[in-house]
């Protein structure tokens, strides 16, 4: 893991000299937040060492590296899955790379459903905690303690301080994601199993990441964008058309968070 990493931050550095302070990964439908970085450098998945290429729509694959509310910022415009094929070692490993490029503090983003009924399509829900559902985790194998410990402590998934300053600025819902391998959506029994199990949002991505980051030591935060009532929660079909659609028009709310979420880092 970490002749990958030193190889993807060697060709980094040869292209930038910022220093981020943040990692933003952008769930599907987030990407155009990236108009909004000052002074961009963009670097495609497909040059960096050890990045393989997103496969799913809303999913840009690029790297950007700028400022944000004269912050420096990495911003992920793209992830990966593991319902793509790619193993949980892979999923994690842009936020290893961003510990070792400076970065501190990491926010994930993530298209959900809502199983919570009191949520609604378009609202941005901060997450307080995450159910790995998914039955993987990516520190499984040799652990190296340079990057971090063998058990890490997941006690506290999210950063209290920083959510804290985040609400006093916008107030969110908050809720728990249940991370789940997919792609396939949800049966109506699986909901309502996972709503007794206290879940409010249900995804198919974050919990390898959020991992990673605990591991390695950042501090966390996590947004989540309802884009559907999860199934049986309503009589609707789910598609990735009406995810995508609904990011689009919750690009305001999105802009906001995120930029607040840097602002009081």
């Amino acid at each position: 893991m970490m002749k990958k990493i030193e190889e993807a931050r060697t060709f980094i550095s040869e292209r930038t000299n910022l220093s981020p302070d943040i990692l933003i990964i952008l769930g599907s439908g987030f990407g155009p937040f990236i108009e909004k970085v000052e002074d961009p450098v963009i670097i495609d998945y497909k040059d960096i060492p050890h990045f393989p290429q997103p496969t799913v729509e809303g999913h840009s694959g690029k790297l950007v590296f700028g400022r944000i509310s004269d912050k420096p910022v990495m911003i992920m415009a793209g992830r990966f899955h593991l319902y793509e094929g790619h193993d949980p070692a892979t999923v994690a490993f842009p936020v290893y790379l961003a510990k070792y490029v400076g970065v501190k503090g990491v926010v994930v983003t993530n298209a959900a459903g809502a199983i919570n009924p009191e949520f609604k399509p378009g609202e941005i829900i901060l997450v307080r905690d995450i159910i790995n559902f998914m039955f993987r985790n990516p520190l499984r194998g040799p652990n190296d303690e340079k990057i971090g410990p063998r058990f890490p402590d997941m006690s506290s998934v999210v950063d209290p301080e920083w959510a804290r300053k985040i609400q006093e600025r916008l107030s969110l819902k908050e809720g728990v994601y249940i991370g789940v391998l997919g792609p396939s959506y949800e049966t109506p029994a699986e909901i309502r199993v996972f709503e007794k199990l206290g879940a409010d949002l249900v995804g198919m991505s974050t919990v390898p990441e959020v991992i990673a980051a605990k591991h390695c030591g950042l501090k966390v935060v996590v947004f989540s964008c309802v884009t559907n009532m999860a199934a049986g929660i309503t009589h609707g079909r789910l598609s990735h058309e009406e995810v995508v659609r609904t990011t689009k028009m919750a690009q305001g709310k999105i802009e906001k968070a995120l930029t607040t979420a840097v602002e009081v880092f």
